[in-house]
C-alpha cells in the first residue's frame, strides 16, 4: 500500500528542516574558523567577506595541542581498553553462570548510572590524596588516576550491555566448544568473543567517546602536564581576549578522528545496541 503523497511531502519538508538545524551549528563552526578574529568577534555574517587558514596554525602555537592531544588519546585508549576487558570477563561470568549473590551483582552495575558523576568527584579526589600521600603513589594529576576515574562510570554500563548481548548468544555454542575440548576461557576466546564482536565494538566506542569529552574530572584530577583536550581547549580563552576563530579550528581538528572512527564502526554499533537491547 503506497503512502499518500501529502505525507511522502510532510516527512521530506520536516527531514529538510531537521537536517538545517543540525548542519546549522557544524556551518558557523567551519566558517568562524575561516574567519580573522576581528570578524568573529564583531557582527556575525553567514558569508564570510574574508577567509584564512590562520587559525589552524596558530592553534598549535597558543597552547600545546599536541601535548594535550596525546593525553586524551592515551588515557581515552587505555580506559576503553581496561573496560572492555573487565567487562568481557564480568558479562561471560553472569551471562553463562549462576554464583551467589549475582541479582545483587547485577542490580548494583545497573543502579551505579543513577547517580550523577559530580557525586564521585569529591570522594575520589579525597581518596587519591590519602593514596598519595601514604604510599606515595600519585594518583592525582596523573593520568593513571584520570583513567581508574573513567572505569568509575564506563565499566558498569559496558557490564550491563555485555551481559544483555552474551546473553543473546545461543548456550549451544559454549557446549559445542566444551565437546572440542575448550574449556571456560577458550570458549569464551574462540567462540563467544569473535560471536560478540558488534557488541564489543559499541562497547568500545562507548567508552572511548565518553573518556574523550569528559570534562568534570579531567578538569580537577589533571595537572599542566596531563592536561586533555576536553580542559585545554579553554586555553584559547584570556582574560585579554577570547580567540573564538582558534577555538572553532581547534574543535574541528580534535573532532575528525573521532568522527571518522565514529563513522567507520557505525553499523557495528547499531548492530551492537539493537542485539544487546533485545533477547
Amino acid at each position: 500500500m503506497a503512502a499518500p503523497r501529502s505525507f511522502l511531502w510532510s516527512r521530506r519538508i520536516f527531514l529538510t528542516l531537521l537536517t538545517g538545524f543540525v548542519l546549522l551549528p557544524v556551518y558557523v563552526m567551519i566558517s568562524s574558523s575561516l574567519k580573522p578574529l576581528r570578524d568573529v568577534s564583531g557582527k556575525f555574517q553567514w558569508i564570510p567577506s574574508e577567509l584564512t587558514v590562520r587559525p589552524y596554525f596558530d592553534i598549535w602555537e597558543t597552547v600545546p595541542l599536541a601535548d594535550y592531544f596525546v593525553n586524551s588519546l592515551a588515557v581515552s585508549v587505555a580506559a576503553t581498553v581496561c573496560s572492555v576487558v573487565i567487562a568481557i570477563f564480568a558479562a561471560y561470568a553472569v551471562s553463562r553462570y549462576d554464583f551467589r549473590g549475582k541479582q545483587v551483582f547485577t542490580v548494583t552495575v545497573l543502579s551505579t548510572q543513577m547517580f550523577p558523576g559530580i557525586l564521585f568527584l569529591l570522594p575520589l579526589f579525597l581518596i587519591y590524596v590519602n593514596i598519595g600521600n601514604a604510599t606515595g603513589i600519585a594518583l592525582f594529576g596523573s593520568r593513571g588516576g584520570l583513567i581508574l576515574t573513567y572505569l568509575t562510570f564506563s565499566l558498569p554500563f559496558s557490564i550491563w550491555m555485555l551481559i544483555g548481548y552474551f546473553d543473546s548468544i545461543p548456550r549451544d555454542l559454549d557446549e559445542a566448544a566444551k565437546v572440542d575440548g575448550c574449556g571456560p576461557l577458550g570458549a569464551l576466546f574462540r567462540v563467544i568473543v569473535p560471536a560478540a564482536v558488534p557488541g564489543i565494538i559499541a562497547v568500545s566506542v562507548y567508552a572511548f567517546m565518553t573518556a574523550w569529552g569528559e570534562v568534570l574530572f579531567a578538569s580537577v584530577m589533571t595537572n599542566e602536564t596531563t592536561r586533555t583536550l576536553a580542559v585545554g581547549l579553554q586555553g584559547y580563552s584570556t582574560l585579554n581576549d577570547v580567540y573564538w576563530n582558534q577555538i572553532m579550528a581547534a574543535s574541528l581538528v580534535v573532532s575528525l578522528p573521532v568522527v571518522a572512527g565514529f563513522l567507520l564502526l557505525q553499523r557495528y554499533l547499531v548492530t551492537g545496541l539493537t542485539a544487546g537491547a533485545v533477547k
